[in-house]
């Protein structure tokens, strides 16, 4: 039987078949995936192929990996030689972000953009918590939408307790394979719970099959929205931040500055120094904004940190 990978427990797995039916999941021998090194071979969102193992508990043995569309993945915490594969066959990515108990920097935002962008993934960036905002924080708000719209970024704006905005962020999930990513604080929890029509996520239940808690701070879990589409919640952001993405490769990964990097001096510019740098010229003139170009400088630098 055809099934998608909705959990993983690293051992475990939970998989949803054509029959619509759950079943608890496990691997046969070691898979091997060309190309990719990386800590977990199957990943939620997966599509594989698996046959029953033990009818009474309702196991099965998963057999076969079919190809991915895509996948994220992020350097794995346990090993950082060796990266974890976050989630697979996405439509988009969305990240929840807040400007006021906690602000989210603008770093970090492009952060998430540069990884979607590597990994060929629409991103969308959804500041939460609207009604907690004032003429200031909205002032800044029309500010990073005006910014990110202009590179190419679709901009949302919600608050669970209003209701703001909710109507239309289901409309962007529907029929959709969506990651959902954000820092702690943010409230993507609340904000989850709202879309899933109060299916509460956050519990202390724990799996009757893998000992562990049902919910971590680890692994991803992938939940059907209620009109159609499937969401997946990843924990842990923080980690995935820049993974694969060469200090050569990076400016390749902001829309703004592929659009005018052919106009270099030179093939190989890093858009810092340079003569005849045609991203500077245009932060200088302002087609770039400058906040997004600090952001550049500060990921090549952590991607140069890394590599040495």
């Amino acid at each position: 039987m055809k099934g998608t990978i909705y959990k993983s427990t690293g051992s475990w797995y939970s998989v949803k078949g054509e029959d619509h039916a759950f079943y608890k999941a496990r691997l046969k021998g070691k898979f091997k995936m060309e190309g990719i090194t990386s800590t977990n071979p199957i990943a939620v969102g997966d599509q594989v192929a698996f046959d029953m193992e033990d009818e009474l508990e309702n196991r099965v043995m998963i057999n076969d990996l079919f190809p991915r569309r895509n996948y994220v993945n992020r350097i794995s915490p346990a090993n950082r030689r060796m990266h974890h594969i976050i989630a697979s066959n996405l439509d988009q990515s969305l990240l929840v972000a807040t400007l006021k108990d906690p602000r989210t920097s603008v770093g970090f935002i492009d952060r998430f953009l540069v990884t979607c962008e590597a990994f060929h993934i629409p991103a969308i960036v959804l500041f939460n918590k609207a009604d907690i905002y004032g003429a200031k924080e909205m002032e800044l708000f029309e500010n990073r939408k005006a910014m990110y719209e202009a590179v190419g970024y679709k901009v949302l704006l919600t608050s669970v307790r209003t209701k703001q905005g909710i109507d239309l962020l289901r409309d962007v999930l529907h029929d959709k394979m969506s990651l959902i990513s954000g820092h702690s604080g943010v409230g993507k929890s609340s904000l989850i719970n709202e879309i899933l029509e109060n299916e509460n996520i956050r519990t202390s239940e724990v799996s009757d099959w893998s000992g562990k808690g049902m919910h971590t701070t680890t692994f991803a879990e992938m939940y059907d929205l209620p009109k159609g589409g499937r969401l997946i919640d990843t924990p842990g952001m923080r980690e995935f931040a820049i993974a694969d993405i060469s200090k050569q490769e990076l400016s390749h990964y902001f829309p703004e500055m592929r659009a005018v990097m052919n106009d270099c001096q030179f093939n190989d510019c890093m858009h810092i120094n340079e003569p005849g740098c045609a991203v500077k010229k245009a932060v200088f003139n302002s087609s770039i904004h400058e906040e997004r170009y600090v952001s550049y400088l500060s990921i090549l630098d952590s991607i140069q940190e890394r590599q040495w």
